[in-house]
């Protein structure tokens, strides 16, 4: 099922090398270590690997400064985001801070999944909802699609998620070739309570949980796998991977929008925002089919851009190929 969150799933392969769990070993002391020291000291830690991080890898800067121009141009133009990101359209060195600050993110992504057990204890509690009337919809109605992208803190969009219901949330990932560390993500993974399942049963398993009256779980931001359906994006046309659009349309289940971000202060924001399918009577056949999905996608796409637009310096996507047209370029 395209549209499946990145990372491990319970199934491994079978036996790890000698290398592969003495890695596991110290990432199961580094994780000791982080969840019980406070989360500023391991920030500020995160936030020093990243600086050195986007000093080592100068074409994964370049992809990410391709893709951050692209979405500022857009704010620009369309006068949306922060004046800080707007401002960055037309100043080099303003583009260049938010490549460094998108590094910092990403570092802090893993730093929240190594400590994944401290921050499902902390983030209910350290999070702003600035959708509060749209999330208590949305936890009033089963089944559901929630769909969420690499931004922010998924960590702390998980541990939300299941401290505000008691139903199970489902959700795809993908089998690592270190079976080590396929037990240790899948650990971490799970801390928050989502039940994982492997992708090769993701369709069969999603469906059968929204049929359960259960949620399911989905990233939809970037076309891993192959497949996607090309639709506006910043501006520009992206494929997107139409998971979440095929299993609302065939459980007639709304997709829920969600995203946590970053403040200051160790501290989170969320908002949501619901799609609903198309009710009542559709026009069927392949041709219809597409469309329903094609507009499904072009509103999940736009729901995602005003998400990127709050911090688009957290949307860890950047540093992979999002828009065919688009080459990076090193820095002049």
């Amino acid at each position: 099922m395209n549209g499946a969150l990145t990372g491990p799933t319970a199934d491994a392969p079978d036996r790890a090398t000698r290398a592969q769990r003495l890695r596991v070993s110290l990432l199961d002391v580094a994780a000791w270590l982080a969840n019980r020291l406070p989360a500023r000291v391991v920030g500020a830690a995160a936030d020093a690997a990243g600086e050195l991080w986007y000093r080592a890898t100068p074409a994964r800067a370049a992809q990410a400064r391709a893709n951050l121009g692209r979405v500022v141009a857009h704010l620009a133009a369309t006068g949306t985001g922060s004046a800080r990101a707007r401002a960055a359209d037309d100043d080099p060195a303003a583009l260049e801070r938010l490549v460094r600050a998108a590094y910092r993110h990403a570092a802090r992504t893993y730093a929240e999944l190594i400590r994944a057990a401290a921050v499902v204890r902390e983030a209910p509690g350290r999070t702003r909802i600035e959708t509060p009337d749209a999330v208590d919809a949305a936890f009033a109605t089963r089944p559901a699609v929630f769909s969420s992208l690499h931004f922010g803190s998924l960590q702390a969009t998980e541990a939300i998620l299941l401290t505000r219901n008691e139903t199970t949330i489902t959700a795809p990932m993908e089998t690592l070739g270190d079976p080590a560390l396929q037990a240790f993500m899948t650990r971490a993974r799970s801390a928050s309570g989502v039940r994982l399942v492997s992708l090769e049963a993701a369709r069969r398993e999603l469906r059968a949980a929204l049929g359960r009256g259960e949620y399911v779980g989905v990233i939809g931001d970037r076309d891993i796998i192959g497949g996607g359906v090309p639709v506006p994006f910043f501006g520009a046309p992206a494929p997107l991977p139409v998971g979440p659009a095929l299993l609302a349309i065939e459980s007639s289940a709304p997709i829920h929008v969600a995203a946590v971000r970053r403040l200051r202060g160790e501290r989170y924001a969320g908002r949501l925002e619901t799609i609903l399918p198309p009710g009542g009577a559709v026009a069927t056949g392949p041709g219809a089919r597409r469309a329903r999905v094609e507009a499904l996608l072009a509103q999940e796409a736009a729901a995602f851009e005003r998400l990127i637009a709050d911090a688009p310096e957290q949307w860890w996507s950047v540093f992979f190929p999002i828009w065919p047209d688009l080459e990076p370029e090193p820095r002049p």
